[in-house]
């Protein structure tokens, strides 16, 4: 029996043991390297864990039941509080399930400027993800390197939509606006400068034999599990399962770009790492490619039901004003059906389950967040471990509390 010290909520007070040996760690809420607000209760034999259970909820705030009361215009906000590290991508997939549901087509060139943010939100989220498991490891070099770079990508995010960490970029139906000069003077500038940065942070940790001998074999899932638990994303690719959205259900002429899909083999927090630093590489040449080619045309398809005017015309024209007013109010009318959408997000498949019954609102929504699914393989992944494990295995599952509690 274990029970919570009520004067300190971190801290439980273990009452069963077997010779003195078993102890009751509580390790969060509160916890700075839980890597955000949720708890793990595990059963310690010394440093070796025995057993592991997971507690979420902490930081609850009903995403789906925020959207099925706000009109569609309106849910942008929400799905950029889930993972938090690459906002983008949520706004990007919730943008194309609207369209999905109203067949409204955007133009090649809204795609090819949606695949340059959404690759840049991979980026910043994997050098949170592969700098951070360096931290853990007692490696604070790399992620002072790679967080000045991360920092260049918010500055892009800024002049597109004016917003950093939660953007709420774009619309249903394309972007606010062109890209700006200053962005694309920006992000070329980054292009030519991040690889020689990101292969110092490379040569820092990747063939380290100190960091090596710290994560290979730490945390590891075999295929099969990692499958039969739900993986998606760089988790599964790791353990050798070539599985990636972008390839297998092409999206926002993701089938026009030349890239591959690292895999790794073992499935443990080495694997992961090499299958994010390599995802990094590829996401760089994907911008690159769809900055080479991007195609001519608007940023917004012609949809004026869906797509807010412009502020200049709503001030000037009758018409613009209707418009604005209508979409605002979530007054359009939504087409009745049901619809499911997913995307590549940096932790996975991240996918929004629509039905609309025609109101102005969702009759209901879902949104499948990769971590929730993946988290539940935990403690599996832990037990047996080290305790300095725990913290090393979570870091390199990216687990990110706001996907938890929806």
């Amino acid at each position: 029996m274990s029970q919570l010290d009520t004067r300190n909520p971190d801290k439980f007070v273990s009452t069963e043991t077997i010779d003195g040996e078993i102890a009751t760690l509580n390790l969060g809420p509160t916890h700075p390297a839980t890597h955000g607000v949720f708890q793990n209760v595990m059963k310690v034999d010394g440093e070796r864990i025995i057993s592991s259970e997971p507690t979420i909820g902490y930081i609850h705030r009903a995403f789906e039941k925020l959207a099925e009361r706000r009109p569609y215009n309106q849910i942008t906000p929400i799905t950029d509080r889930l993972n938090y590290c690459s906002s983008p991508i949520n706004n990007m997939g919730w943008h194309m399930t609207v369209e999905k549901l109203a067949g409204i087509e955007v133009p090649k060139k809204v795609d090819y400027m949606r695949v340059i943010i959404m690759e840049l939100a991979r980026i910043a989220d994997h050098l949170v993800c592969n700098s951070v498991i360096g931290v853990d490891t007692g490696a604070l070099t790399g992620f002072t390197y790679v967080f000045q770079e991360r920092e260049k990508i918010y500055e892009m995010y800024e002049e597109v939509c004016g917003a950093r960490l939660t953007t709420n970029i774009g619309r249903i139906g394309g972007f606010e606006r062109e890209f700006s000069p200053v962005f694309m003077a920006k992000l070329k500038k980054f292009l030519k400068e991040f690889p020689a940065k990101f292969q110092e942070f490379d040569n820092l940790l990747t063939r380290n034999r100190i960091f090596m001998d710290r994560v290979i074999k730490a945390g590891p899932i075999s295929a099969e599990k990692a499958m039969s638990y739900g993986f998606t994303g760089p988790n599964l690719r790791a353990a050798g399962v070539d599985y990636d959205v972008r390839v297998m259900n092409p999206y926002s002429s993701y089938g026009d770009f030349d890239f591959i899909i690292p895999v790794g083999q073992d499935g443990d927090t080495y694997d992961r790492f090499i299958v994010r630093q390599e995802e990094i590489r590829q996401s760089l040449s994907i911008i690159q490619q769809a900055l080479d080619g991007m195609p001519e045309g608007n940023h917004y398809a012609d949809v004026p039901s869906f797509y807010l005017p412009p502020k200049e015309e709503v001030y000037r024209s009758m018409e613009a004003l209707i418009y604005h007013f209508k979409i605002v109010m979530g007054e359009t009318p939504i087409p009745v059906g049901e619809v499911y959408h997913a995307v590549e997000g940096a932790n996975g498949e991240l996918g929004y389950y629509l039905i609309s019954d025609g109101g102005r609102t969702p009759y209901r929504l879902h949104f499948r967040r990769p971590c929730f699914i993946y988290y539940q393989a935990y403690p599996e992944m832990v037990k047996g471990a080290m305790l300095s494990d725990a913290i090393l295995t979570m870091s390199s599952m990216n687990v990110i509390a706001g996907e938890l509690d929806a």
